[in-house]
C-alpha cells in the first residue's frame, strides 16, 4: 500500500485522507462510504452503515 500512497497526487487527495478512506471501506460490513468532493477535494468522507437482522 506504501507504494500507491508514494503516487497519489496531494491535490486530490491527500495520503492522510486516503487512509481514513481505507479504514472506513474496511470497517464498513454492509453499507456505503460516500466522498464528498469541492473544487476537485474531498472535503467529507460519509460512513452509511446497515445491520443486518436475521
Amino acid at each position: 500500500m506504501d507504494n500507491y500512497l508514494d503516487k497519489i497526487n496531494e491535490k486530490s487527495i491527500s495520503k492522510e485522507s486516503l487512509i481514513k478512506l481505507l479504514d472506513l471501506i474496511e470497517s464498513v460490513k454492509f453499507g456505503s462510504v460516500t466522498l464528498i468532493i469541492q473544487d476537485g477535494k474531498v472535503i467529507q468522507l460519509e460512513k452509511n452503515e446497515k445491520v443486518r437482522l436475521k
